[in-house]
């Protein structure tokens, strides 16, 4: 599907499909939950999802003769490091826009962890007190015609590298990838269940499973807490992706599957249960990150144990 795409390497290769086997047994045994390491994927700046779409973005950055990338997430944001990473991997400049999503309360948000490492990393980072929303900002408008005022040649990568024309393509190729480690591994997924936020991670998702007909077994996870927004932004990067990769058949809201009952209280704040210590020989030696990939964890413990049911149906084997 994604023959035609130049692509530039960032990533180790396929990522390792892990079985979850003590908590799969945990959650009374009748099915089997994996975990496809993306946390493993790559070098740059302890790699990510994000890394996996800039592979089939960073072509055209190049193309364009750009010179700085400019983006834009939380203060915290996974997809600001990366593309940081990758901007000094390429020898670019790199503008990140750091927007206040999350109610966070501490002195030092704004000096450790993802922020650190984007300024180590030597990207130009502006704070801007404004509250969370996935669609386009005018804080990251304003960055990109700062940039061109100043004699750079911007290029465009919007929150989480979602809305744009090849923001899809990397996790179509992420199905690909796993079609052909099911073979290798006699199995095949009954459900994939991903953390959605901006989109583009669930929507490349679904255009790629849909090739062999588990478009719908794909199910989104909403960290966003605007589960309408989220719904629609995933369907229109899914449709314009299949029409870029010409799958020939048509996307529709039905096969946009988002459970919405775990985004509380807000994004990027943990819940109480997310916060409470996990008693009992549950553990898998996993360190997620709180707001995004716990909730989508959550989200399969409390189907299975109170509901005796995957996230959007009945058993099987799950990859997360």
């Amino acid at each position: 599907m994604l023959e035609k795409f130049e692509r530039y390497p960032l990533t180790f290769g396929p990522t390792p499909i892990e079985k979850l086997s003590r908590l799969s047994e945990h959650l009374a045994g009748n099915v089997e939950i994996y975990a496809k390491r993306e946390d493993c994927n790559s070098g740059l700046a302890f790699g990510g999802n994000k890394i996996r779409k800039l592979e089939y973005i960073v072509p055209d950055a190049i193309a364009t003769n750009a010179d700085t990338l400019v983006t834009i997430g939380g203060v915290q944001s996974n997809h600001t490091r990366q593309v940081a990473a990758v901007a000094a991997k390429l020898g670019m400049k790199c503008r990140l826009v750091q927007e206040g999503w999350v109610p966070f309360e501490d002195a030092v948000y704004d000096r450790v962890g993802n922020i650190l490492m984007s300024r180590v990393m030597g990207a130009e980072v502006e704070l801007v007190a404004e509250g969370f929303d996935i669609g386009i900002r005018e804080s990251w408008k304003r960055a990109l015609e700062d940039v061109k005022a100043k004699g750079g040649k911007p290029y465009a990568i919007p929150a989480g590298a979602s809305v744009h024309k090849y923001g899809g393509l990397g996790y179509v190729g992420f199905a690909e990838e796993v079609r052909v480690q099911e073979t290798q591994m006699g199995i095949k997924f009954d459900y994939i269940v991903v953390c959605t936020v901006t989109g583009s991670t669930h929507a490349g998702m679904l255009v790629g499973f849909a090739k062999d007909g588990r478009a719908r077994n794909v199910i989104g996870i909403d960290a966003s807490g605007t589960p309408k927004q989220t719904k629609a932004q995933v369907l229109d990067i899914a449709q314009k992706t299949a029409d870029l990769v010409e799958l020939r058949q048509d996307i529709t809201a039905d096969d946009v599957v988002l459970e919405e009952d775990y985004a509380y209280p807000c994004y990027g704040v943990p819940s109480n249960e997310t916060n409470e210590p996990k008693p009992g020989p549950v553990g898998v030696g996993l360190v997620t990150i709180v707001s995004e990939v716990c909730r989508r964890f959550g989200c399969h413990v409390e189907c299975r144990l109170r509901c005796g049911r995957e996230p959007g149906g009945h058993g099987g084997r799950v990859s997360s």
